[in-house]
């Protein structure tokens, strides 16, 4: 599949600047589809586990396989739908999983077995999430946004931090007054109220509506933006173009292994601070800082993207995240639950650095045209590193009693990660390409 020489031109006329671009409209659509898919997939599990178990009889492994297994259908769809999203857009792939999901939170309040729960949660929920996830977003708003797009990844990419803060505590009091039965259909609900409305605002491409990239008009690509759009589309790699570039397998592990702890970390904080004698409430509000920090840090790391070389940006996160986890131990050992703030505090501010430079460095190195399948051919590497995390973390403490070694072992990962992404180097435009631009540079 050869790329053109040239971006689509605008079909209308593109000489006026909107008064709101409406690739900002996208940005919100995307806070809130991956703040109720995070919501729905990652936090909402931790309401129902006890309930669930408790009334059904089942053990909590056998909840939590269905989230296990929920990840490799994410992967195994994700590689699908990808390529999809770029010829045609994610607005159709959103509305299929937003119905898929709806439909499945309202088959789930009637289930009696437990094999029942593994195909609703594991097959159809978790499908229905990979339709609605960050893979069709972020690939959308790197095609609306080149200069603007680290701020643009990073606001939508709060949505999936507050996800955990505005949707569980509500859930929690809703299923102790009513029951989980009720539980599922309320987010049935509102998956239909806020999804499927979601997905109506996303268009493929600014070009496909007579508009440019980051809201610019005809008059401002007279300057050097225009080089730098032209060659962010012009030298896209394909799939099998990207997959013969080194730089593509240096980031999958990067990423990857920085996302290894983060799953175990998160499921696991409460658990690790009462161990050592903090309370159940000094834990919970622990719990709220980080989500904070990790959620509004996410539109400053983006920013940054925009004035630094995306690879150091990312090692500046990974490095705080990592050198954060030694403070985190330290600090629990020693019972000041003032430190053990601070050391989650700047944990969740790295952690914040990870989403956005990870989707900037992907659009950046490999264009965007052909964004969505690169970045479908990878996820499921990445879906299964960050799935091992929470068992090794779950092994270590069966095996030792405690949380620390695997912490500190969390913290080596991020600079581990933070080294990695330095060694990348990003390719040159693709060999069908015969004409370079500035923009191909080394970056």
């Amino acid at each position: 599949m050869a790329a053109p020489a040239e971006a689509p031109a605008p079909s209308a006329d593109s000489t006026k600047r909107p008064r709101v671009y409406f690739g900002w409209y996208i940005v919100a659509g995307a806070f809130l589809g991956q703040m109720m898919q995070a919501g729905l997939s990652v936090y909402a599990g931790g309401v129902f586990l006890v309930p669930m178990t408790e009334d059904l009889g089942w053990t909590r492994t056998e909840f939590t396989l269905a989230q296990t297994v929920g990840q490799l259908v994410t992967g195994t769809i994700g590689f699908f739908i990808g390529a999809h999203v770029d010829r045609r857009g994610a607005r159709g792939v959103m509305l299929i999983g937003g119905t898929l999901i709806a439909a499945t939170l309202f088959s789930i309040s009637y289930i009696e077995e437990w094999w029942q729960w593994m195909v609703l949660r594991g097959l159809f929920f978790m499908g229905g999430s990979a339709m609605v996830g960050s893979l069709v977003v972020n690939v959308t708003l790197s095609k609306w946004f080149v200069d603007l797009r680290g701020r643009a990844i990073g606001i939508g990419a709060i949505g999936f931090s507050i996800g955990g803060i505005i949707i569980a505590p509500p859930l929690t009091a809703f299923v102790d007054a009513y029951g989980w039965r009720a539980g599922w259909q309320v987010l049935g609900v509102a998956v239909i109220l806020i999804i499927v409305p979601v997905a109506l605002l996303f268009r493929r491409q600014p070009e496909d509506y007579g508009l440019h990239p980051d809201g610019r008009t005809a008059a401002d690509l007279r300057d050097g933006a225009a080089v730098r759009i032209e060659a962010d589309y012009r030298n896209s790699y394909t799939r099998r173009e990207a997959l013969r570039t080194p730089a593509l397998y240096l980031i999958t592990f990067a990423f990857g292994i920085a996302v290894i702890g983060i799953g175990g970390v998160l499921l696991n904080t409460i658990p690790f601070l009462t161990d050592q004698d903090y309370s159940r409430a000094t834990a919970a509000r622990i719990v709220v800082i980080l989500g904070f920090a990790a959620g509004f840090s996410k539109a400053f790391w983006g920013w940054l993207t925009e004035r630094h070389d995306a690879r150091y940006v990312a090692a500046l996160g990974f490095t705080l995240a990592g050198s954060s986890m030694a403070l985190i131990v330290f600090a629990a050992a020693s019972g000041s639950a003032a430190l053990v703030a601070l050391g989650f505090l700047l944990w969740g501010t790295g952690l914040g650095a990870l989403f956005p430079t990870q989707e900037v460095i992907w659009a950046q190195y490999f264009g965007r045209r052909y964004l969505g399948e690169v970045r479908s051919v990878v996820l499921p590497v990445s879906l299964a590193m960050g799935a091992a995390g929470p068992v090794i973390t779950a092994l270590y403490f069966d095996v030792v009693g405690d949380y620390d070694g695997v912490f500190l072992a969390v913290g080596v990962n991020w600079v581990l990660a933070a080294a990695l992404i330095l060694a990348v180097r990003r390719p040159g435009p693709p060999p069908r390409i015969a004409v370079t631009s500035p923009a191909t540079a080394q970056g």
